[in-house]
């Protein structure tokens, strides 16, 4: 993430605060207490370098590892020493220390919502779950927010709240419900944010060219087809375009916000928060006007940022990204 999405699954017990109440769930990926992470770091072979610290495709990494039975390296860790590599990856090291705790509180909540004892592993070292590079991504900013909110979760109404974070959202946060099409929850409706303008992405404009609209739709739109136009076929209550109409001269297709940006490509466009689109000039594609980069539900990066550089402390960031839920320690 910086930016991973965050994938959101169903609330768990808080582990230790809640053990007896864990004890009592069916689902054991909603019950585990474990605080040792296995986290998938692929195919090759790993060397033992210390008793706590291993080797593995030319990087150190803190704890140990087993094969699992399709031969893969998995790296067991302690929770709170995934997060020193884990916190100056997601968030730059340099920025404030309340933005730094606010994102390993996030990343801790996160993976206590992954653990579960039925798989051979918790996690991805990536985007689609939290970058992990080991000791090399470690710097001392991100050891000390790590270690000032140890053991601290996002809780909302005595479990784990479902957390999600992108590096901008432009002015206001988005719903998960909109985002992502799932259930309604409360403390992921959408805020404003106003710390987050000094993002080199909080406004950008993109040309887009009817060609490459082409090339990256191609496969869902009627053949053969090149691209004349793109309307937008409805915004949500943050602003985001919720669907797309691509026309050609064969018909017009209907694609959904999140589907269009992921064939379009996410960088090509940052956000789906679009503020104007019209036509270039000589006619070959679009001009597009907009803000934000990333998904923009839950916890905005640059906003904490932002807040945090006001004075504001990690717990007031929360609180505003998601509203209702409270800071609480596991045990």
């Amino acid at each position: 993430m910086r930016r991973a999405t965050f994938i959101l699954l169903g609330a768990a017990p808080l582990a230790g605060v809640r053990a007896a109440r864990a004890q009592t769930e069916a689902d054991p990926s909603q019950s585990s207490t474990r605080q040792a992470l296995r986290v998938l770091l692929g195919s090759g072979d790993a060397t033992p370098v210390s008793a706590q610290s291993f080797e593995f495709a030319g990087r150190l990494y803190r704890g140990n590892f087993e094969r699992i039975d399709d031969g893969r390296i998995v790296n067991v860790v302690a929770l709170e020493q995934y997060l020193y590599s884990v916190v100056p990856r997601e968030m730059p090291p340099s920025w404030p220390a309340a933005a730094l705790e606010a994102q390993a509180i996030c990343a801790r909540t996160y993976v206590l919502q992954r653990s579960d004892p039925r798989r051979s592993y918790d996690l991805v070292p990536s985007e689609l779950d939290q970058r992990y590079d080991g000791m090399s991504a470690e710097t001392p900013s991100g050891i000390a927010a790590v270690d000032a909110s140890a053991g601290a979760v996002l809780a909302f109404g005595g479990v784990f709240a479902q957390v999600a974070y992108s590096s901008c959202c432009g002015g206001r946060t988005e719903s998960s419900a909109d985002a992502w099409g799932n259930v309604a929850i409360p403390y992921l409706g959408g805020v404003v944010c106003t710390s987050c303008s000094d993002s080199p992405n909080y406004r950008w404009e993109r040309n887009l060219g009817f060609d490459v609209i082409t090339a990256n739709l191609g496969a869902g739109l009627p053949a053969p087809a090149r691209v004349t136009d793109v309307l937008i076929t409805g915004h949500d209550a943050s602003g985001r375009a919720r669907g797309f109409e691509v026309v050609t001269a064969l018909g017009s297709t209907i694609v959904g916000g999140s589907a269009f940006r992921r064939g379009i490509g996410t960088r090509t466009l940052p956000s789906l928060l679009l503020t104007n689109v019209r036509r270039t000039p000589d006619g070959t594609g679009l001009l597009l006007d907009g803000g934000g980069l990333g998904h923009g539900v839950g916890l905005c990066q640059w906003g904490a940022r932002g807040m945090a550089l006001g004075g504001a402390a990690s717990g007031a960031i929360l609180a505003l990204y998601f509203p209702g839920t409270i800071v609480e320690p596991l045990g």
